[in-house]
């Protein structure tokens, strides 16, 4: 089991790294085939974003690709949310959160079915206090589901406030840090974390992290 949890690891870390997004969709249904509890995989993937969004924004950084600005207020109310999270996620009935999560999984799969050419100007700039609430609103929604939200953030940023798409996507990287922290914290004060497994899917996405950001690079060039 531990090794197949660390292959699943590196597996979402790739996809974490290559797309920026927080692996979730994907890993919560799996280790729920597997025999965890729902709460239990919300609870690692939430411990495993930690892992590879930390990981993923320094090497993002590091890279130039990661742009510094109004974005940072998203992953501050992230934060907020990611921690109420913690607390409120339970005192909500599994069959709540799973019903929460297959919406969330079908809209994801509708946002990538559907392209759409946005105008954009590139800059446009959103209130801190707009963005700060759209990350404490997501935050807890997403947290709450073990998902990063990202692909609820970027086209709401981009699609709906015509937000820059370079910004948007700094600041889902912002996002996914920032409430993937404060919902660790949030969930291993109120007993929510299965440390141990999440341990080991989060090391081996540190690898995958790092082999999607190089991919990524490679595609790019």
């Amino acid at each position: 089991m531990d090794l197949l949890l660390f292959i699943i690891g590196i597996g979402i870390g790739v996809l974490s790294g290559f797309f920026g997004i927080g692996g979730g969709t994907i890993l919560v249904p799996l280790l729920f085939l597997l025999g965890f509890k729902f709460k239990d995989a919300v609870g690692i993937s939430v411990m495993q974003m930690v892992f590879s969004s930390v990981y993923g924004s320094y090497l993002n950084i590091k890279r130039g690709s990661l742009i510094l600005g109004e974005g940072l207020f998203v992953g501050l109310g992230g934060s907020v949310g990611g921690y109420l999270s913690g607390y409120i996620s339970n005192h909500i009935p599994d069959i709540i959160l799973q019903s929460v999560f297959i919406l969330f999984v079908l809209y994801a799969i509708y946002r990538m079915a559907v392209t759409e050419v946005i105008e954009e100007d590139s800059n446009k700039e959103l209130s801190k206090a707009v963005l700060f609430a759209i990350g404490v609103g997501i935050g807890l929604v997403a947290i709450s589901i073990g998902v990063g939200g990202a692909i609820i953030l970027i086209p709401l940023l981009s699609g709906i406030l015509h937000y820059p798409i370079k910004k948007a996507v700094s600041a889902g990287l912002f996002f996914v840090a920032f409430s993937s922290i404060a919902g660790f914290i949030g969930k291993y004060i109120h007993g929510g974390i299965d440390i141990y497994h999440g341990a080991i899917v989060g090391v081996g996405s540190l690898i995958g992290v790092w082999i999607g950001i190089w991919l990524k690079g490679k595609v790019g060039n």
